[in-house]
């Protein structure tokens, strides 16, 4: 029955965005790492959608524990951090079970949540690998084209940035944005000192995720 209220509220989502009481949650894990970190991102992403997309997303960005049944509430969940990750063999079932019934979930290395992150999704799904998207994907092309794929926000170790997915039965159920730091480009423009275009692209690709996950284009 669970299952099945969160997959009816999702579809009520992608068919419309109003009522605007739906949220996107911030996930929170164990390990040490700071899950915490970009805290005016959220927030910023959600306005810059609603204004751009026409979304009516509460802007109020909860958090949510991997373990928590709250977490079924949120049909997006982003997860960020530089550092260690676990996850027990109860925060991979509720993870699991979460985007298996139609949940999604973007992880945006902070850098340095690389090593960590990778072995903790394969207790999520053993049976998956992360499989980079190519350029074409839909979900770089949504409302804002980018026909190279991810954008470079921060340089760190000068890698070319890099879209990773779990495809679960033909859905993509996470997202993983590696080298790119988008989540820095949608903090507030004082605290990393982002050009003006270098945020703009930060957010749209940001949007374009929000826009592929709740319409399914």
């Amino acid at each position: 029955m669970k299952r099945l209220i969160f997959l009816l509220g999702v579809f009520l989502i992608i068919t419309s965005f109003a009522p605007p009481s739906f949220q996107i949650a911030l996930l929170k894990y164990n390990g040490g790492g700071d899950w915490y970190a970009n805290p005016t991102s959220l927030s910023n992403l959600v306005k810059f959608s609603n204004k751009s997309l026409g979304t009516n997303i509460n802007e109020e960005v909860p958090t949510v524990d991997a373990g928590s049944q709250e977490i079924f509430n949120y049909p997006f969940v982003h997860m960020t951090g530089h550092g260690n990750v676990i996850f027990s063999a109860q925060e991979a079932r509720n993870l699991r079970d979460y985007l298996i019934g139609g949940g999604f979930l973007h992880i945006d290395d902070n850098y340095g949540l690389n090593p960590y992150v990778r072995p903790q999704m394969k207790k999520v799904f053993p049976e998956l690998d992360f499989i980079e998207l190519p350029f074409n994907h839909p979900i770089y092309h949504q409302q804002f084209p980018f026909p190279n794929g991810l954008p470079k926000i921060h340089e760190h170790d000068g890698k070319p940035p890099q879209g990773f997915g779990l495809i679960y039965e033909g859905r993509l159920v996470c997202f993983y944005t590696y080298e790119c730091d988008l989540g820095d480009g949608w903090e507030d423009p004082d605290v990393h000192k982002d050009s003006e275009p270098t945020r703009l692209k930060a957010l749209q690709m940001g949007a374009n995720i929000l826009q592929f996950v709740f319409t399914g284009k």
